[in-house]
């Protein structure tokens, strides 16, 4: 099942407290409280499913408002990559337009968000990425979206070095195989090796759907882990 019927329909019976699930109630309503006898997806992953659903969606949009205007591109590039079935498009407009009124509050959805994974988790990482995209939607991103952003990555537990590597890859600046992987060029190949293999198993598909990762949303997530392979590719043949 969509994790959005999970989030408005009546297949959801997950209970959500905080912003999140008073955000879920007040568009909702009373049509969350029932889950089918098919649906077999664990509580914890569906909660996750539908924390980092949520996330993609509010964040996004005070993301958008946090240059003081919400452009056109902006709204293009969330529906690019974010890929909601037609007859959820009404119910998601709803959760977008109540979230972009300010960008207030923000702060509160990424920390309940962040509570729902491990600290710069790379399900939180993926996150994180659709907000850079949406951001230079327009063609750049102001400083007050990178602000915007920064906090947002602080939340989720990345650190300043972090938020580097992903401003950058976003931006399209260049970065060395090395920052890539988060190594030294002077580590040791063996330890290179192991970041390598950590960071690939963390960011394959199938674990990130394991740690909360939508399915709707893993098509979008492959260019991490081609970047990561990259990286020891040229690594190892240079070493």
């Amino acid at each position: 099942m969509s994790v959005w019927g999970k989030i408005i329909g009546s297949a959801s019976g997950f209970a959500f407290a905080g912003p999140i699930g008073a955000l879920i109630g007040a568009v909702a309503g009373h049509a969350i409280d029932k889950v089918p006898s098919n649906d077999k997806l664990p509580e914890e992953i569906a909660i996750k499913q539908i924390g980092f659903t949520i996330g993609v969606i509010v964040l996004s949009a005070k993301m958008a408002k946090a240059d003081g205007n919400v452009t056109k591109e902006e709204i293009i590039a969330f529906r690019k990559k974010v890929n909601v079935p037609n007859n959820e498009i009404k119910n998601v407009g709803r959760l977008w337009d109540q979230a972009k009124k300010t960008t207030d509050g923000f702060d509160i959805y990424a920390k309940q968000i962040a509570s729902l994974f491990e600290a710069k988790s790379a399900v939180l990482e993926e996150l994180l990425n659709l907000l850079f995209f949406i951001a230079k939607a327009d063609g750049i991103i102001s400083s007050s979206e990178s602000i915007y952003l920064e906090k947002v990555s602080t939340i989720f537990g990345f650190t300043d070095e972090d938020f580097n590597r992903i401003y950058s890859s976003n931006t399209y600046k260049t970065l060395t195989p090395y920052q890539v992987l988060g190594v030294a060029k002077s580590t040791p190949l063996e330890e290179i090796k192991k970041k390598w293999k950590k960071l690939a198993i963390s960011h394959h598909p199938d674990n990130l759907v394991s740690k909360g990762l939508p399915e709707d949303f893993i098509q979008k997530s492959t260019s991490r882990l081609q970047e990561i392979n990259n990286a020891w590719d040229i690594i190892q043949q240079n070493k």
